[in-house]
């Protein structure tokens, strides 16, 4: 049967996507990436102002003389609802103008977070390694969710932390026996001159995003009966709301999830020291760059889970993402492997997600009353269509024909897209001289739009709260950033400390003078002694007088 120009699968050129993520971990490299004024300053923990003048230094602390500031950051995934609706704050009067404008809800699942920070003035923030389950941003705002593994250093930790992580309950993401790994490392006397300085790590076992009846709260309420005309009468047959996408995200016996991931799904984080390039030779081991690496393994993602409409996306290569810095321009590098995806359907390859085709659409439907009045289709089910396929009332599935299409009404599209690669570069001066190299990726973005044609069905006034954009899931987010000083990561070996001089050999500076004589009286103790002896003295002479006496008895009385 011939596919509907109506449901075909259409390649768009890709949009731009928000810089800004919505991991409240990866904030600070969000700080990192954006230029500030003059664009030659990275931000750092700033040392608190003394209480009084002249007071001393808080710490006299002799860091090592390796410098380096690095992160990487991983999500399974990354939920978002009114995608780009909210208007940025900012302290600074006309910056909030200028920022990108948030999300009303932004959740991060399955968090890894790794960190390198000498110029940290809390030495236990040098190095930094978390594992979280969940991550959540309110109009821009994070706040701290608990449940997270963390390692900090110093100081050193010689082994890692393992640990189950528990996420909250939430109506819009489950999340199956999830687990996190940690390590942190820093030398007190070598500082970042550990090898791999910090170290995370998310497993899963399964994954649920946007099921439920109120999967997209920010679908406006629809009663068909207030509606009328075809999609009043369409949506009353439908067991499930606009809210659904009329019963695909129920949740129930009929339907599902938007997205759901199982097989092993696991994220690592790490920033680590490597050898500089062209130090293969052994000429110089004593300068080191610094990477950072995020890295995502999925394992099967199906779109619509849990309907006979599911459709199913192969990864064909798994996404990595590098960054190195050197500290010089020339040698600094980003590398990505970007994933290839095929969608298909029972077995059947329907396209394929690569760089030379970004985005698809798939539109989502309902069926209007008239489309059981042709012949074949008797039997259709009253369920929502997904793209040019049908379900029937035994749970098989149909391919409408233009006639048939044509009595179907689209309330949604899916688009479906891999995310470009977004870098940036620059040589800075301060908190040290050397080259910035930062970049972040997503796997996959699924993407719920309305259609024009439901705005215009829905009235004026209904249609007037309808965002551009109902959700987005964004699947294998990743972010890294590098920071290196000229010349790479000062790893000299530090200076061994001074031989104890000899005690028999007596130091240099001539004779030293003698002991005196007679020391001075300072206090009654010193005449303590001579008293003593004195005393002790008489009462020896008075015992020899006594024994020395005649004795007489007493007389006797007459």
């Amino acid at each position: 049967m011939r596919r509907s120009r109506r449901t075909r699968t259409t390649i768009r050129t890709r949009e731009t996507l928000p810089r800004l993520l919505a991991l409240p971990l990866s904030a600070a490299l969000l700080v990192l990436c954006g230029a500030p004024a003059a664009g030659q300053t990275v931000p750092t923990t700033p040392e608190p102002d003394p209480a009084e003048e002249g007071q001393p230094p808080i710490s006299d602390e002799q860091r090592p003389a390796g410098r380096v500031m690095a992160e990487a950051g991983t999500a399974l995934g990354v939920l978002r609802l009114l995608p780009e609706a909210m208007p940025a704050e900012a302290i600074l009067p006309g910056m909030d103008e200028q920022l990108p404008k948030q999300s009303a809800l932004e959740g991060g699942f399955g968090l890894s977070y790794a960190r390198a920070d000498s110029e940290s003035y809390l030495s236990y923030e040098r190095s930094l390694a978390e594992a979280a389950p969940f991550g959540a941003s309110v109009a821009g705002h994070t706040p701290r969710v608990p449940g997270s593994a963390l390692q900090a250093a110093l100081p050193d930790n010689e082994k890692a932390l393992s640990t189950g992580l528990e996420a909250p309950d939430n109506p819009l993401v489950r999340l199956g026996a999830l687990q996190g790994r940690v390590h942190a490392r820093w030398s007190e006397d070598r500082g970042p001159c550990v090898g791999t300085i910090a170290d995370a790590g998310t497993t899963a076992a399964d994954v649920s995003l946007v099921s439920g009846r109120d999967a997209l709260p920010t679908m406006p309420e629809a009663d068909p009966d207030a509606v009328g005309g075809e999609l009043g009468a369409a949506l009353a047959e439908l067991p499930g709301s606009l809210a659904d996408l009329g019963g695909l995200l129920s949740g129930g016996d009929s339907g599902g999830a938007l997205v759901g991931v199982d097989k092993a799904l696991s994220t690592r984080s790490v920033v680590r020291l490597v050898d500089l390039p062209g130090s293969d030779d052994g000429s110089d081991d004593s300068h080191r760059a610094v990477e950072a690496v995020s890295t995502l393994q999925a394992g099967r993602i199906t779109l619509l889970e849990g309907t006979p409409l599911a459709l199913s996306v192969g990864v064909a290569s798994q996404p990595t993402l590098r960054v190195v810095s050197t500290g010089e321009a020339e040698t600094s590098s980003i590398d990505y492997t970007a994933p290839v995806l095929t969608v298909r359907r029972d077995g059947e390859t329907l396209f394929q997600l690569d760089a030379a085709n970004p985005t698809a659409d798939i539109p989502v439907g309902v069926p209007l009353p008239g489309l059981r009045a042709l012949p074949g289709y008797e039997d259709v089910r009253d369920a929502p269509v997904v793209g040019d396929v049908a379900e029937l009332v035994d749970g098989s599935l149909t391919t409408l024909s233009d006639a048939a299409a044509s009595r179907v009404l689209d309330i949604g599209v899916l688009r479906l897209s891999i995310a470009e690669l977004d870098e940036a570069a620059r040589t800075v001066t301060e908190p040290f001289a050397g080259h910035q190299v930062s970049a972040v990726a997503r796997m996959l973005d699924v993407r719920v739009l309305p259609t024009d044609r439901l705005r215009d069905l829905l009235g004026e006034d209904v249609a007037d709260t309808l965002p551009s954009a109902l959700a987005q899931v964004s699947l294998g987010e990743q972010s890294a950033n590098a920071y290196a000083p000229e010349g790479g990561v000062d790893c000299t070996e530090p200076a061994p400390p001074a031989a104890p001089e000899d005690p028999a050999v007596p130091p240099a500076g001539g004779e030293q003078p003698g002991v005196p004589d007679r020391l001075a009286h300072t206090n009654a103790a010193y005449s303590t002694v001579p008293i003593f002896w004195t005393g002790t003295a008489l009462l020896l002479v008075g015992v020899v007088l006594v024994a020395s006496l005649p004795h007489r008895r007493p007389g006797r009385a007459r």
